[in-house]
């Protein structure tokens, strides 16, 4: 299972979170379906338990998962977390935009970038890319 990137700046149980969230959201993981133990995912991803305790307890955190004593960790039932994550995605984008406003960018311009993922430069027509590891 390659789900751990040793390249990436995130610390491990937040990339072990990011990936069941992602599991959960997109409905591979069902509703009350059984995490895989402590034990055995840190086994399998060559980790150290605690780093998966870790992440479950955000998961747990974050509603994403609940644990039943003496039995386990189970994925969240209910619509209720794409609800909440479609919130929380709007919120971000309703704040992006005042803060676009607030300088001036055009929102239109920006959001048929984005959807057309085109690259952005900045006044200098330098593009964002131009900086980065390939």
């Amino acid at each position: 299972m390659g789900l751990i990137n040793f390249r990436d700046a995130r610390p491990i149980y937040e990339q072990i979170a990011d990936h069941y969230k992602q599991l959960i959201l997109s409905g591979v993981m069902l509703p009350d379906e059984q995490m895989p133990s402590v034990r055995n995912l840190a086994v399998e991803l060559s980790t150290n338990p605690n780093t998966i305790q870790k992440a479950y307890a955000e998961l747990i955190r974050d509603g994403f998962v609940y644990t039943v004593k003496g039995r386990g960790n189970f994925v969240a039932g209910g619509g209720g977390l794409l609800d909440r994550k479609k919130e929380e995605l709007l919120k971000v984008l309703a704040d992006t935009r005042m803060e676009g406003e607030q300088l001036g960018i055009d929102m239109d311009a920006l959001w048929y970038q984005t959807k057309n993922e085109t690259v952005i430069t900045d006044a200098s027509g330098k593009d964002d890319t131009d900086d980065r590891d390939n």
